[in-house]
């Protein structure tokens, strides 16, 4: 059976949320078994049993909406004329419609505001949060940043995720505090926080209500894809709706 990830956070009953793991799938070899990737060179047949098995067995309103990730920051309103968008973050005010984003190590972060009557989904690898994919999303909710509550979904982990001085250089340029997310780890790199990055970010904009980021992707094998582990590999999916 497949592994959810439910999120812990005050948020309305209306909204539901979920993180799959890579559990209860039918993907063979690299991919094994709930890929959920139609564009990581997994067998297409498998992909489309692996989103109906996930469709099933969540309970999910409808097909989620599947974006063209692009380690960007654009976003994109659910829309069930579309069948594919490129973009990394999409939001709905509108019950039964699904916002998902895939990931296999880069952060993925759900959004619902007080009253629940809207949410979002963002893929933020370090490109896209550098570019302001969190900040982006928020620009789509009539509330305060206050009013908005955040969850950081399963990503690599602060000892297993090493980056350049360009990276580092990157974050520090947007805000000082993004400093402490870096502790080095050989001349030239160090080891980032992408959590504690996402955390500084939401507070620099007002979100005050941030849960989640206690998981780490490299280093669970059995639970987690990850990229940066693995290279050729399959993708979880972060969703969120409303009732």
């Amino acid at each position: 059976m497949p592994d959810w990830i439910i999120p812990e956070w005050p948020v309305s009953a209306s909204v539901h949320a979920l993180s799959t793991t890579r559990t209860g799938g039918v993907s063979e070899g690299r991919w094994k078994s709930l890929n959920l990737g139609d564009h990581v060179q997994d067998n297409a047949a498998a992909v489309f049993e692996n989103r109906r098995i996930l469709v099933r067995e969540a309970g999910l309103p409808s097909e989620p909406f599947w974006l063209r990730q692009v380690h960007g920051c654009a976003v994109a309103e659910t829309d069930a004329d579309e069948t594919v968008c490129e973009a990394d973050a999409s939001w709905s005010d509108r019950p039964g419609q699904v916002c998902a984003v895939m990931t296999a190590d880069c952060l993925p972060v759900l959004f619902a505001n007080r009253s629940g009557t809207r949410v979002a989904a963002a893929h933020a690898g370090w490109r896209g949060l550098a570019a302001g994919v969190l900040e982006q999303v928020l620009d789509r909710f009539a509330e305060a940043p206050g009013e908005v509550f955040a969850w950081l979904g399963p990503a690599i982990g602060p000892e297993a995720f090493e980056v350049g001085d360009e990276v580092r250089d990157a974050f520090i340029s947007l805000h000082a505090d993004n400093g402490s997310a870096f502790t080095v780890s050989r001349p030239g790199h160090w080891l980032a926080d992408i959590y504690s990055l996402a955390r500084t970010h939401l507070a620099a904009a007002g979100v005050t209500q941030v849960y989640g980021g206690e998981f780490c992707t490299f280093s669970d094998s059995e639970r987690f894809f990850s990229y940066r582990r693995d290279g050729v590999t399959g993708r979880m999916a972060t969703l969120i709706w409303l009732e």
